[in-house]
């Protein structure tokens, strides 16, 4: 009763009632009153004439929560419904809403006591303005300032408005406004900054309220960003600001506005203001902080304001030096102050707190990059001089004239580069390869999660620790080795300070020259072997260990020039490989693979003094080396000697070591299959089923190091295999059929599908990775296409292996148009049921789903031909799960339908079956596209549905359709053109999608596209705009939308890192073996 009573809305709403049901949703009575009180509040909410109740619902309820309710409401209608309304509503109450919060605000009492509701107002405030101002508002920042200036309390929320109205236009906007309205409301800010100018200076000279004077330095750093220079540099303001930083209660504030200040750069026409500002500045922070004060103590022991003060501080230094150090390079006086300084931001450096530290990183990183490039660059004086910021041209004898700048540059900094170094080592990030860590109760243990931040900042500081070694490599050794004899005569002995130096070691590898990284590195491996000598305790080992092999790792170009030392190392890892310490035997394998990748020849060559290669030696040994490894680990030891295997270049004795490497799995499997021929029950004993696995995953891997060369191998057991799948196969689907879905659930059933999915995996490996061979291809799949196709048909859905579709689509993408008679076959196998499975929901068989879309995808490449011989029906399915993929939220799934609708819809166009293809389906997908395309689910495929549509406006343009896509039985008249036809459909599909929008807006976004069809970013920017005023898109993560450009400047910048020795860790490069 009281529902209908709240919903009848054509009179006023019973206030006392609504606040009943606002209370009840956020009170503590049952879930029922909750959930009635919840749907009551929705309905009124999406009600449209709800929100001509909010003036009258304001101002007769106290409870707070019916008064945001209602500005909820409010806020709805301003955001997607304001410019449809009549222009004496939007009056009334834009009026209503000013003077609420002028009267709340007019005293200090109430301003402090509805504090969150005057919050809500101004943001409702602020939401109007964007429509209204300053087209049909052109008084409203007079009005704001002279109402300021009525009282100091009002003056306080005026503050408040003004700080939150340029975040709107500067900082949040993008998405959320077109492109035109943003640029018209910055030029309004603009030209009037000057009346608000006027007032933060009055207030700031002759108010002694402290709320007052914080509001205004928070709106004025808000403001410092984009205002007109002059009112910076040349008003008081500066001054008034250096007034204020000494002062405790505005010291963050106003460091706040300065370091605002310090990031401006607008050439050099105010090079003088800024040394005055620095100097007094330097001068005033001595007082507050003095010089010889350990800032990381500081910290530890601060409050919260004097913690943020330090990170003020940390953003200040680092934005005036980014953009002005230059200018306190000039005199005597202004560098030492500016010496001063960067010993404050390194000391800095040292606080132990994340955040500060990438501050102080993110600059330090800049620095030395600008400083190494200079030095770099000494060859090409044109360059260099660029870099300096000088503009003209070069004469010949200024070449030398600028090396000596550059060198008086370098020794200039070669102090601090040095203390900087020192800090870089010092606090070095741990890198990803390390396994071994410490963990918060001191004991050392496997790490099990990688921490992505961690790897980010190791990557940064790498790349900062490279640059410094480039200016100075001499003192970047003596710094390390110093460390290092710390370690051993135990003075700074910590396995935090060895293992960040070894860290530090491991980052510079490739950045010396060749002679003197060889005479580093030995001094450094003879120091570690002493010390996990003289050094007792596992866990000390262990430590001791793991850096051994992690700087080892690192340094492949050193291993492949000196064999004895690479054995050394080698027979070291085979003897951590029987340490049971967690994590050693782990990074023990990981290393030994990571060398043997880059060294590989050097292990199948009779080296000098010894009888025969090292490959042979260790298959001698094989049993004794592996013998304490868990079976993961065996496996990667494999692999390893899969590719010393590899190496070999006579096929006779890859053969033999072949065999011989496989010799015990091979001896385990002859045993298995012998049982099992005498009794098939044998091969049901959980404990052989495991023996299976294993010797399959050991299969695998090697598989993965040989290549083409397994072929040996996977021949002989490749039937065997074939049989053993099919009969596991047959027991897992009479085990679901007996015991019901729950049996996949059951561990025989699951280790059972385990043998299945990795036979899959080992038939997939060896054809992926052999050569381009089209009789492996004859050899192997014609025996696959009843065991492993027929059985995936045949199976029930729970019983199929996903892997199935992921193996044909390898042979496809592998032996492309090869397979094309194969193809009705794999259709006729995996389509319909496969499809049955995934269109049930979006959620079961997720990894069904993207495998199939793969398969699909591989076919559409290379086997076209035989999708056009398919029946419209079957053609008909497939295009119903294209559609399907697209409008799936996984993103993944989501990409992979979007690049097969794009070559399908190239390959049509090309085909005789053009026309025939487009009729049927050309509305369809550009319904569906624009459907995906407006819904804020699918943002990130935002770059491929902007290629589907561009595509699709473009063939109505190029009249290569010749027959009409209208349906010419529901259309009176005939169209002139497919593309005038196209226009008005897309004009109503959106008119009536989005009916927010007018006509006219809706004709000018179609008129646009058919316009821009061949200019890609034009193309999409006009799509961007059109998504921000469908409002679809708006107060969300709009990042996705501007993907495409974050993606190239990521190449840019890696073909740069190519350029510089070091940047990218020699064994990250794909080297085509330089061992030989």
């Amino acid at each position: 009763m009281a529902a209908d009573k709240l919903r009848d809305l054509s009179q006023p709403i019973d206030v006392p009632l609504l606040d009943a049901t606002v209370s009840a949703f956020y009170g503590t009575g049952s879930k029922d009153e909750r959930a009635a009180a919840d749907q009551i509040l929705r309905e009124l909410q999406t009600n449209p004439d709800m929100w001509l109740q909010v003036v009258h619902i304001l101002q007769n309820t106290k409870n707070l929560n019916t008064k945001f309710f209602a500005l909820q409401v409010l806020e709805g209608v301003i955001k997607y419904r304001w410019n449809a309304l009549p222009v004496e509503q939007r009056d009334g109450m834009k009026n209503y809403i000013s003077e609420v919060i002028v009267q709340l605000s007019s005293n200090e009492a109430s301003l402090r006591m509805e504090k969150l509701y005057i919050n809500k107002l101004n943001i409702i405030l602020v939401q109007i303005l964007k429509h209204e101002w300053p087209s049909r508002w052109r008084s409203f920042i007079p009005d704001l300032v002279s109402a300021a200036k009525t009282s100091e309390t009002i003056c306080e929320n005026c503050m408040a408005i003004l700080k939150l109205l340029s975040e709107e236009v500067f900082d949040f906007s993008r998405g959320e406004m077109t492109q035109l309205k943003i640029k018209e409301l910055k030029q309004s800010l603009n030209s009037e900054f000057q009346l608000i100018h006027e007032l933060c200076l009055y207030v700031l000279s002759a108010s002694q309220r402290v709320e007052l004077i914080r509001a205004t330095l928070s709106t004025l750093h808000a403001f410092l960003s984009w205002i007109p220079l002059g009112y910076i540099f040349e008003s008081p303001l500066l001054e008034t600001l250096l007034k204020f930083f000494p002062m405790p209660s505005y010291r963050n504030l106003t460091l706040q506005c300065l370091t605002e200040v310090a990031a401006l750069n607008f050439g050099d026409y105010y090079n003088v203001q800024y040394v005055n500002m620095y100097n007094i500045f330097m001068a005033q922070l001595q007082a507050i902080l003095p010089s010889a004060t350990s800032i990381p103590d500081a910290y530890a022991h601060g409050s919260s304001e004097e913690q943020a003060f330090i990170q003020n501080l940390a953003l200040f230094f680092t934005s005036f030096y980014k953009y002005h150090i230059r200018v306190l390079e000039s005199t005597q006086e202004n560098i030492s102050s500016l010496l001063l300084g960067l010993d404050y931001l390194i000391s800095i450096s040292y606080v132990d707190d994340t955040e500060v530290f990438k501050v102080c990183l993110d600059y330090w990183n800049a620095l030395v990059l600008e400083l190494f490039e200079a030095h770099n660059n000494l060859d090409n004086p044109a360059v260099t001089a660029s870099m300096m910021g000088l503009q003209m041209p070069l004469i010949p004898g200024m070449v030398d004239g600028l090396g000596s700048q550059l060198l008086q540059r370098r020794q200039l900094y070669a102090g601090p580069m040095s203390k900087l170094r020192l800090l870089m080592i010092s606090r070095m990030a741990k890198p990803e390869e390390v396994l071994i860590v410490e963990d918060e109760n001191g004991n050392i243990v496997r790490e099990t999660m990688k921490d992505n931040d961690v790897l980010v900042q190791y990557k940064i500081m790498r790349e900062t620790l490279i640059y410094l070694s480039h200016l100075d490599h001499e003192d970047t050794e003596k710094q390390m080795l110093r460390k290092l004899s710390k370690q051993l005569s135990g003075e700074d002995w910590s396995w935090n300070n060895l293992n960040t130096l070894c860290w530090a070691i491991g980052s510079i590898s490739g950045s010396m020259m060749e002679e003197q990284e060889n005479r580093f590195l030995v001094m450094v491996i003879r120091d570690l072997l002493n010390l996990c000598e003289i050094t007792k305790g596992k866990d000390n080992k262990a430590v001791i260990a793991s850096n051994i092999m992690y700087v080892v790792g690192q340094y492949p170009r050193f291993l492949r020039a000196h064999w004895k030392f690479l054995k050394t190392v080698v027979n070291k890892l085979f003897e951590f490989m029987h340490e049971t310490h967690p994590g050693v035997q782990d990074m023990a394998c990981d290393t030994f693979l990571k060398i043997v990748q880059k060294c590989r020849r050097k292990f199948v060559i009779v080296q000098v003094g010894e009888n025969e290669p090292f490959v042979s030696e260790l298959l001698t040994g094989l049993g004794t080396t592996i013998a304490d490894l868990e079976p993961h680990q065996i496996h990667s030891f494999y692999e390893s000697v899969g590719h010393m295997i590899q190496a070999e270049p006579d096929p006779q004795k890859r053969d033999e070591y072949l065999q011989r490497l496989m010799d015990l799995p091979n001896r385990r499997w002859s045993e298995i299959i012998g049982q099992a021929r005498l009794s098939v029950d044998y091969l049901k004993d959980p404990e052989v089923i495991r023996g299976v696995l294993n010797i399959l995953q050991t299969n695998t891997s090697v598989a993965s190091a040989l290549g083409t060369y397994f072929l040996s191998q996977i021949t002989l057991i490749f039937l065997d295999m074939l049989n053993v799948y099919r009969m596991y196969s047959e027991l897992i689907s009479s085990t679901i059929a007996e015991g019901g879905p729950y049996a996949t659930k059951k561990s025989f059933v699951k280790l059972l599908r385990s043998v299945k999915r990795e036979t899959l995996k080992l038939i997939e490996t060896f054809l992926d990775k052999a050569e381009d061979q089209p009789q492996i291809g004859k050899q192997f799949v014609p025996p696959m296409m009843d065991p492993i196709l027929g059985d995936y048909a045949r199976n029930v859905p729970d019983a199929r292996e996903s892997e199935v579709l992921s193996l044909f689509a390898t042979i496809i993408n592998k032996y492309k148009h090869v397979m094309i008679d194969d193809v009705p076959r794999i259709f006729e196998a995996v389509f319909q049921c496969t499809l049955e499975m995934i269109t049930k929901n979006f959620e079961d068989y997720p990894e069904h789903r993207l495998k199939f879309f793969s398969l699909l995808r591989a076919i559409a490449a290379h086997c076209f031909p035989a999708l056009i011989r398919l029946s419209s029906q079957q053609l008909k399915l497939v295009m119903d799960s294209i559609i399907w993929a697209f409008r799936h939220t996984e993103r993944n799934i989501a990409e992979t339908g979007l690049n097969l609708l794009l070559e399908m819809l190239k390959n049509f166009q090309t085909s005789d079956f053009c026309n025939q293809f487009y009729q049927t389906y050309y509305l369809t997908i550009e319904q569906e596209i624009f459907a995906v395309l407006t819904d804020t689910f699918h943002k990130p495929g935002f770059k491929l549905h902007v290629l589907v549509l561009q595509h699709l406006f473009c063939l109505v343009q190029s009249g290569l359709l010749t027959e009409p896509l209208w349906d010419a039985s529901t259309v009176p008249y005939p169209y002139p053109s497919n593309a005038i036809f196209v226009h008005e459909y897309t004009i109503k599909l959106l008119g009536s999608s989005f009916p927010n929008m007018s006509v006219g807006e809706v004709t000018q976004f179609v008129n646009g596209l058919l316009e821009s069809t061949n200019d890609n970013s034009t193309f999409k920017n006009h799509i961007r705009d059109f998504l921000v005023q469908s409002k679809e898109f708006s107060a969300q993560d709009n990042k996705d939308l501007y993907a495409e450009e974050a993606a190239a400047q990521r190449e840019r910048e890696r073909q740069r890192m190519l350029s510089i020795p070091g940047l990218i860790a020699p064994n990250e490069i794909q080297d085509e073996m330089l061992d030989s």
